[in-house]
């Protein structure tokens, strides 16, 4: 079989190599020039995926990569795995599926698959999306091709994480839709889930992540609660979880990162208004986990206030720019709203990531752009006024950390059990 995958960022390209690895060949296309030509070479640009595993498939003629949206015409099926992020008014933007159905429409064959990964709100398959590939093809979508949604469920950077393992929700916009669909992933994944529609697809995406959402929204309200009361979050949640039902940990931070969790909530509560209904307990969770980088700002400021220093002219470093622990995925970081807030305070910021040796050019945070990571040795990290974990890397070296700064902010928990200096005082966040 011959597919062909759109889109080869954190979702596209793990796919397109599992569907490879099962036999599929695989065509995968992206308008970023320097993907298509990394892929070519057989290189990753993704931290997580190694250069050996794209190699492997590109030298075996199972994987290849263009910009040429016009080869659509030789595959059996497209998969769609383009960003649905947020427009600055937080309100959901689907352009690039709406570009990417624009873009495939005129060369779509009879009897072709379209599925899209991407996250968004119920109905944007069924009513935006065929409406485009029908206008661009003069073809109806469940007569003359047929058409899907099926959620990514991609974990970067869990080594347990395998996408054949992760059982896969498909919805058609017709029952013979889903079977194609069905009988597509199932070439690659163990598990394949048949739901009734499109509809019931993009929702159960949402869900997954709005549970999330809350969950870390109720941790981050009582971390603050519990610190009132002189009690430890993280102890408390070590005890819960020793309680084998009815229980599941979920873990307080500096706010919420990734192309998901952040995001995915608001593009429920967009779309519940225009049924006359109000998301109120999704849109609390957001205003809680929004809250947290102001929050950590605060115990940054107690913290400086105990050495008699104001955060306007200190000297703060950022540990960990990647908004969860060993990736190079630095999209929607708390961190990033940690280093504005501070510079607005008059901080002077620098950041460490062993993952993210240069900040990228971004949709979101394009004024951070170029600006690299420090270096991790005693003579630099010691002139800084504190230090803040803001996400906790193995490859981070904390007992060192201990020894070398006198305040630590820590908003992960990560120095727990580490041996410090007894100059250095750790302040929880």
């Amino acid at each position: 079989m011959h597919i062909a995958i759109i889109g080869l960022g954190y979702v596209g390209l793990p796919l397109s190599l599992h569907f490879a690895r099962a036999g599929v060949k695989v065509l995968g296309l992206d308008v970023d020039q320097t993907k298509v030509d990394s892929i070519s070479a057989g290189k990753s640009y993704i931290k997580h995926i190694e250069s050996a595993e794209v190699e492997k498939e590109v030298y075996a003629g199972r994987f290849s990569a263009c910009a040429d949206f016009q080869r659509v015409q030789e595959v059996e099926a497209v998969i769609i795995c383009v960003p649905t992020p947020l427009t600055k008014h937080r309100e959901p933007d689907i352009s690039y599926i709406i570009k990417t159905g624009e873009a495939v429409a005129p060369h779509l064959q009879r009897g072709v698959l379209v599925v899209l990964e991407s996250t968004t709100y119920p109905g944007t398959t069924e009513d935006e999306l065929r409406v485009v590939l029908e206008k661009g093809s003069g073809l109806q979508a469940g007569v003359d091709f047929h058409l899907a949604f099926s959620p990514e469920r991609e974990d970067p950077g869990n080594p347990l994480s395998r996408v054949s393992e992760i059982p896969k929700i498909v919805g058609g916009y017709t029952a013979a839709c889903t079977e194609r669909a069905k009988a597509l992933y199932c070439l690659a994944i163990k598990t394949v889930v048949p739901v009734s529609s499109c509809r019931a697809a993009e929702a159960t995406k949402l869900l997954e992540n709005i549970f999330r959402s809350v969950n870390i929204a109720l941790v981050n309200e009582l971390k603050i609660v519990y610190a009132a009361m002189g009690v430890d979050i993280w102890e408390v949640i070590g005890a819960a979880k020793t309680k084998p039902f009815g229980y599941m940990p979920f873990y307080p931070g500096p706010g919420l990162g990734g192309h998901c969790i952040p995001i995915d909530p608001f593009y429920l509560t967009w779309k519940a208004r225009e049924y006359g209904q109000h998301t109120r307990f999704i849109e609390l969770a957001g205003e809680i986990n929004t809250a947290m980088p102001q929050h950590v700002v605060d115990q940054i400021a107690h913290a400086l206030n105990t050495n008699g220093k104001p955060v306007n002219g200190s000297r703060i470093l950022i540990v960990g720019l990647a908004y969860k622990p060993n990736v190079d995925d630095d999209r929607e970081s708390p961190s990033y709203h940690l280093m504005d807030i501070l510079k607005q305070g008059g901080a002077q910021v620098a950041y460490f990531d062993p993952h993210v040796p240069v900040i990228r050019p971004s949709r979101e945070h394009s004024h951070w752009a170029g600006m690299q990571s420090i270096s991790w040795n005693q003579q630099t990290i010691r002139e800084f006024d504190a230090v803040v974990i803001a996400t906790a890397h193995d490859a981070v070296n904390y007992k060192q950390l201990g020894k070398w700064v006198g305040t630590i902010v820590d908003t992960r928990n990560a120095m727990a059990g580490v041996p410090v200096a007894e100059s250095c005082k750790i302040f929880k966040a």
